[in-house]
């Protein structure tokens, strides 16, 4: 079983990067995973280090992509931000799928009333923008990471368990489903072993275009006040300390937002190219070793 999980695994890794749009959000991934975990050690120059004599300064030998306007190295601070990112992203990642998906375990379940309800409440809930939960959130527990993560992934596994809903309804109502509940499986083992895996692409586009969003929204938060607090390295920081001057030192603003916007096509693009590799329907090799195992299993 383990082998033919990582020949899966090995499967879909490889139909990703033989697509042009898979190699270039392979690339960006590892790229931005390794520069999170080198600033953890190491940055050209000390993120607290301020020259008040080179302030907007342009790129140089010793300052790679130029200086803010306190005169620190804006190379440095984007580097330290990626982590800051990084963490943002699997945060609300894993909040938005866990949240999402008991609110699909909600909307499907075999009480009819329950599961009524859980819809009526789900497109009442959904009508509520991001922003506004982040600043209610922002009243007790004033600007962090934490507004942001609990904001986001509260926002998008809403959207998740919307846009998964037929799909997650289609499997727990197949015959597959009856047979197992009527073996006496629990309602958490079919979740598990037959709604998710046959949700799966649904769930691979919906939390990387979460896990975009979560970068966007990090940036516009932070931008209001009620994102990452000051003095906390992140693109969004970045963007917000500059952009007052993007008419005087446009520089200093592109740097960030060129970062977030490739990053952000990235996960969305990821999200795509995921969908159709783990998907037996669009992947063959995948579908070969599905028929493979079921004609084993009939033998």
């Amino acid at each position: 079983m383990s082998r033919q999980r990582t020949n899966k695994l090995g499967i879909v890794v490889r139909s990703i990067w033989e697509r042009g749009e898979g190699k270039f959000t392979l690339i960006v991934l590892a790229f931005w995973l390794v520069v999170a975990l080198v600033s953890l050690v190491w940055t050209p120059q000390s993120l607290w280090a301020t020259d008040g004599y080179h302030v907007w300064a342009k790129p140089s030998a010793s300052h790679w992509l130029g200086t803010d306007g306190t005169g620190a190295d804006v190379f440095s601070w984007l580097m330290a931000g990626s982590r800051t990112n990084l963490l943002i992203v699997l945060l609300t990642v894993v909040v938005s799928a866990l949240w999402g998906l008991l609110l699909i375990a909600a909307m499907v379940a075999r009480n009819s009333a329950l599961a009524s309800t859980s819809v009526v409440i789900i497109d009442a809930l959904i009508s509520i923008p991001t922003v506004l939960i982040a600043l209610i959130l922002a009243v007790p527990m004033g600007a962090s990471i934490t507004v942001i993560v609990i904001a986001c992934g509260f926002g998008y596994g809403l959207n998740l368990a919307r846009v998964a809903r037929p799909a997650a309804l289609l499997a727990a109502r197949s015959a597959y489903v009856e047979s197992a509940l009527a073996n006496g499986a629990s309602g958490w083992r079919v979740l598990v072993s037959h709604i998710i895996p046959n949700i799966l692409p649904v769930l691979a586009v919906q939390l990387s275009l979460s896990a975009g969003t979560a970068v966007l929204a990090e940036s516009g938060l932070t931008y209001l006040g009620i994102g990452v607090p000051s003095g906390v390295p992140s693109w969004g920081h970045s963007l917000a300390t500059s952009v007052k001057l993007i008419n005087v030192f446009p520089l200093t603003v592109l740097w960030p937002g060129l970062i977030v916007t490739v990053v952000v096509v990235a996960l969305n693009v990821f999200g795509d190219v995921l969908r159709d590799a783990i998907d037996p329907v669009t992947n063959p090799a995948l579908r070969q070793i599905a028929d493979s195992a079921e004609k084993e299993g009939e033998r």
